[in-house]
């Protein structure tokens, strides 16, 4: 005899198939401190992502930007010698991490700087000639620029330092990287 269709969901599933944020506010809601901080410490313990993010939103350690940056570099500048590939996607990561974390504009834009300082090295360094490369540093370049100006001027004077030297090192990329980025730094240098 054919089983007819009630319409009932099966014993011990919810009525959503897949658990969204508002579910899991929910049951945090209803927390007591103590389970709350357990929960946190095993969230802590079950990944690096999850400690470089508590670092960083507490400011804990000397230099809570250092896993950022170091992320960054792997991905922008990887050891040719070991086969090691480029990921554009996974430094920008980087960056939306912090900014998930703790957003500071300093911070970003250092983040930034430090981005086009390396993707700008690496290529310099190895002759790289990839289109799709050097477009992510032109349009992180543009980010940084945007990034620095409403920088205190001492910070904004660094960093701009910092923004030309990586247009030198651009300058014989080919692509339209330099004009690109000379055209974009011309925005921050002449205020």
């Amino acid at each position: 005899m054919p089983r007819r269709d009630t319409g009932a969901k099966p014993a011990g599933r919810s009525p959503k198939s897949k658990p969204s944020w508002t579910d899991v506010k929910t049951r945090l809601a209803g927390l007591e401190r103590f389970a709350l901080t357990e929960l946190i410490q095993n969230l802590y313990a079950a990944s690096k992502d999850n400690q470089v993010f508590l670092h960083a939103r507490f400011g804990l350690g000397d230099d809570v930007l250092a896993p950022y940056k170091g992320t960054i570099e792997r991905w922008l500048w990887p050891d040719v010698l070991r086969n090691q590939d480029y990921s554009v996607a996974k430094a920008k990561h980087a960056i939306t991490s912090y900014r998930k974390a703790v957003g500071a504009s300093e911070g970003l834009a250092e983040l930034m700087v430090f981005f086009c300082e390396t993707a700008a090295g690496f290529c310099s360094d190895i002759g790289m000639d990839d289109e799709a490369y050097f477009d992510a540093l032109v349009r992180m370049f543009e980010q940084a620029v945007k990034a620095v100006a409403p920088l205190p001027a001492s910070d904004r004077d660094a960093m701009k330092q910092r923004l030309d030297r990586v247009c030198v090192i651009s300058g014989n990329f080919g692509y339209g990287v330099d004009s690109d980025l000379n055209f974009l730094f011309a925005r921050i240098a002449g205020e």
